[in-house]
């Protein structure tokens, strides 16, 4: 089970890392809102911000970007740790889902 969360921590992590996306958290100050609203115009941009947060969430669980890229080589190679990684996009997905009404 640890090598599981490990994995999925490194899916995510290259998520984090790969993903280009506006308003980078690490460009913003710390005092910075990045999550005004879970409320988006479409569901591929609601799809966007459950990758965003996702990579957040890894981000606030791993800050060392050099330990994020040296494992990179590991997970991105691993099936099982990919799968996880969009278990957790879509959880994520699931919620701003729910916060937009499903865009009805």
């Amino acid at each position: 089970m640890m090598n599981v969360k490990r994995n999925l921590l490194a899916v995510c992590a290259a998520l984090a890392l790969s993903t280009p996306m506006a308003g980078h958290a690490e460009d913003q100050d710390k005092g910075d809102v990045w999550l005004p609203s879970l409320v988006t115009e479409t569901p591929q941009e609601g799809f966007e911000l459950a990758i965003k947060l996702s990579r957040m969430g890894v981000k606030s669980t791993q800050s060392d970007k050099e330990v994020l890229f040296r494992e990179r080589e590991k997970y991105a190679q691993n099936g099982e740790a990919l799968i996880h990684a969009s278990e957790v996009i879509a959880v994520h997905f699931q919620t701003v889902a729910a916060a937009n009404n499903y865009w009805k």
